[in-house]
């Protein structure tokens, strides 16, 4: 027993992947390039045997959700729908998972280390696409226009931006130029340092909290909370994402919105 007690953290862990991140878009020219939606979801990572999380965490999704993934690696992200990040990670870091797992869908946009463009590398997945596990779209861009009008689609519906790439590109395990995120707003990650009770119905609740960026430079975040968080605020020292318009002359982040805790604490 004292075995299998010492032995269960660590079959809690993986090894960590190394995975294909994003560049930001600049006005680069990516006529001829393909463009999908952003999901604000759960990256996972299927090495086969198990569903990794960036940070190395193995996810506990139900047999019947992996039982006919390919024999080898793709990466995508878990999502059900746009706005419904806290319900996502909820349903995904459960370690005893249940139906809700049936919101859940893995959309596929990689398949690392495999050879060929991307349309080549994704085309060994379909095979195996069924209600839980499907290819994300990819549209060609003809023009920054088709991407401006996609963009502006994109987050009228709620969602959190693109992802453009250039599909003759080969897989690469780093961050890429070769493969953008685009937003309206700039987003970016903090510690918590300091939280600050609010006003009025949310008197004895979060109300804001103090944080800083990277290099040292402290700000408040206001906005974004939703009630349940507002009445179990992230603890000192979590790591969050946020976005905000610019930064000020003074490097501080200009209206700052609350997005979400990082996937991988």
């Amino acid at each position: 027993m004292k075995f299998l007690v010492l032995l269960l953290p660590f079959l809690l862990y993986a090894q960590k992947p190394h995975l294909l991140l994003l560049g930001t878009y600049d006005d680069q020219n990516i006529t001829g390039w393909v463009m999908s939606e952003k999901l604000d979801g759960i990256r996972a990572y299927w090495d086969g045997e198990n569903l990794i999380s960036r940070g190395g965490k193995i996810i506990h999704a139900p047999e019947w959700f992996t039982k006919n993934y390919p024999p080898f690696e793709v990466d995508g992200e878990l999502w059900s729908q746009r706005q419904a990040f806290e319900n996502i990670s909820s349903i995904v870091r459960d370690k005893n998972p249940g139906e809700q797992w049936n919101e859940i869908t893995h959309y596929i946009f990689e398949v690392p280390h495999a050879k060929g463009t991307l349309f080549q590398r994704l085309e060994k997945v379909k095979p195996y696409e069924n209600s839980h596990l499907k290819l994300l779209n990819q549209t060609k861009i003809t023009s920054s226009h088709d991407l401006h009008v996609f963009l502006k689609t994109i987050e009228a519906k709620g969602g959190e931006g693109v992802v453009v790439r250039d599909p003759n590109a080969p897989y690469i395990a780093k961050r890429t130029n070769r493969a953008l995120k685009v937003k309206t707003f700039h987003d970016a990650e903090c510690e918590i340092l300091e939280h600050h009770h609010g006003k009025g119905k949310y008197k004895d609740l979060l109300g804001s909290f103090t944080c800083k960026l990277q290099n040292d430079t402290t700000f408040k975040i206001g906005s974004g909370f939703s009630d349940a968080l507002r009445h179990n605020p992230p603890k000192i020292g979590t790591i969050v994402t946020f976005k905000y318009q610019e930064l000020t002359p003074y490097g501080k982040p200009r209206f700052p919105v609350f997005l979400r805790i990082r996937s991988d604490q």
